[in-house]
């Protein structure tokens, strides 16, 4: 199966250029090194994927829109 990966938009030239891609499917969400993707990916159940990111939260921003 083909997956398209995409970075988050903050990770742009003047942000180094370092940070992970995601890429999703019906049922798995799957995380990897921007660096070094051909490194190993985890994946994620999909119904797991959005709690973690909620738990990772700073309290003080707004609620990430998955």
């Amino acid at each position: 199966m083909d997956i398209t990966w995409r970075k988050s938009s903050y990770s742009g030239e003047g942000d180094g250029n370092e940070c992970v891609e995601i890429a999703t499917t019906p049922t798995r969400t799957a995380v990897r090194d921007s660096k070094d993707p051909t490194r190993a990916v985890l994946t994620f159940p999909t119904a797991a994927f959005a709690p973690f990111l909620r738990a990772l939260e700073p309290a003080d921003l707004p609620p990430l829109m998955l």
